[in-house]
């Protein structure tokens, strides 16, 4: 199971920048229906649209801007994001949240004695942990956070086993 990300958010900003291109449009092809006075004048825009040159600055940065927004929504469509279910071992296609992934692995780190806070950052290939304490020496401290986290892991048993990073931070100084 390697559930992607929806791509909701560019979609949306698509939706809506649509919607708002078509409003106006909309708007005025009613009132020319009924025959009242549009709020925007054709002439008007086809005037203004001939006099303006390929080269003038307005036409170049409309395009660069659209050129740029198209690049960016294309990529976000292309490009794969991270994956929301890590995929765990087994014969069955199971996977873990990638939330409970993260907070079952930083509660192991808070586990081991002398831990008193534990932050996570959970990647395709490294966990790297960030752990406080209030010990003044740290010595054996990070090998014992990374044995928890590596029993933990083994537990778990992800498709791919990350490397494990461990820093530790004490609160107190040793003079």
């Amino acid at each position: 199971m390697k559930r992607r990300p929806r791509r909701s958010t560019p979609a949306a900003l698509v939706a809506v920048v649509l919607l708002a291109g078509c409003v106006p449009a909309a708007v005025v092809a009613i009132q020319a229906i009924f025959g009242k006075v549009p709020w925007i004048s054709y002439s008007g825009i086809a005037d203004r649209l001939h006099a303006t040159h390929w080269n003038d600055f307005v036409p170049v940065l409309a395009g660069a801007a659209a050129a740029l927004l198209g690049l960016v929504l294309l990529a976000a469509a292309l490009l794969p994001g991270r994956l929301v279910v890590v995929p765990l071992r087994g014969e069955t296609d199971s996977g873990a949240s990638r939330r409970s992934y993260r907070s079952t692995l930083r509660a192991a780190a808070s586990d081991v004695d002398g831990v008193t806070a534990a932050t996570l950052k959970v990647k395709r290939r490294k966990v790297t942990a960030r752990v406080r304490t209030a010990r003044t020496n740290v010595e054996g401290l990070p090998d014992a956070v990374r044995t928890a986290i590596e029993r933990r892991l083994a537990q778990i048993a992800p498709a791919t086993t990350p490397a494990v990073k461990v820093r530790v931070t004490s609160t107190r100084s040793k003079s």
